[in-house]
């Protein structure tokens, strides 16, 4: 893949991940965060399955666990967490603190696989964290009436996307994009409808609420776009290039996200903008090669 195919996926994957923060918001409106999870799980592997189910038989028996540990890492565990941060912190919000996945890839590459870090990354992981302390601190100051330590669900989804990444790199770059996203879906499709069933979704009040169809429609979106084409061109592109360049799309998501979010009237101080830049300043020292 040349680089600036590379390029043009980093940035599509960043214009449909950074719309995908303020649609888990609308979304929210109908449905309780363990529904809107479960919902857009369950819609992205049926479009999955429609598009790729021939794919399965392709998958060595060897290979499974490693397609489940990525499906449960990189999909099933975070559509939950940041369902539940955006129930009180806002999507601009959650979308800037999503830019600590390539930090977080570093310090899991070097702790758990071993990947030697340079001194410029470990320097770049230090100001990312300080950025994010004061992007959360600020954020809980002109904010009061949200709690701003929901910010950790989205700190926990972060880690799970990076372990993801590693593990991508490390066991499945051999396979075809599209067969580890479906593999990973129909690893995970089955917990997702049991939770959904558990949360009383099929319930008379619920199906027949207002803003059901709305928040299915937002769902719709977000499991077709950000979920489905966006997790085979993800692993696509983790194949083609780094760990690190990969999760480099979190630094134009939150660019997407803040412009959603501010269109539909949430705060975003100049303080806040500069803990976001000092984030990104660290990310890309954490991502930049040494000599």
């Amino acid at each position: 893949m040349s680089n600036s195919i590379k390029w043009l996926y980093l940035v599509v994957l960043s214009l449909i991940w950074g719309s995908s923060f303020i649609l888990i918001k609308k979304g929210l409106i109908g449905l309780t965060p363990m529904q809107l999870g479960a919902v857009r799980i369950i819609f992205t592997g049926i479009f999955l399955f429609v598009i790729g189910f021939n794919k399965i038989k392709t998958i060595k028996i060897v290979e499974w666990k490693w397609v489940i540990l990525t499906g449960l890492t990189g999909t099933f565990f975070p559509a939950f967490l940041f369902a539940y941060a955006e129930t009180e912190i806002d999507s601009s919000i959650a979308s800037i603190l999503n830019s600590l996945v390539p930090l977080n890839t570093i310090i899991l590459g070097f702790a758990v696989f071993k990947i030697k870090s340079t001194k410029r990354q470990v320097l770049g992981v230090f100001i990312g964290l300080i950025g994010t302390i004061m992007l959360i601190m600020n954020g809980a100051t002109i904010n009061p009436n949200q709690n701003y330590l929901y910010a950790a669900f989205v700190i926990l989804a972060t880690l799970m996307y990076a372990i993801n990444i590693n593990l991508l790199k490390r066991y499945l770059q051999n396979m075809h994009a599209l067969t580890i996203t479906v593999g990973n879906f129909l690893a995970i499709i089955g917990p997702a409808i049991i939770v959904l069933i558990s949360t009383g979704f099929f319930k008379t009040e619920v199906l027949t609420s207002e803003a059901l169809k709305p928040a299915l429609f937002y769902m719709l979106l977000l499991a077709l776009f950000g979920t489905a084409i966006a997790k085979v061109l993800f692993n696509k592109l983790v194949q083609a290039s780094s760990p690190v360049f990969a999760s480099s799309v979190t630094y134009l998501m939150p660019i997407v996200a803040v412009f959603w979010g501010v269109l539909d009237g949430e705060k975003f101080s100049l303080l806040q903008g500069v803990s976001t830049i000092i984030i990104l300043v660290g990310v890309y020292l954490a991502h930049r090669k040494g000599n």
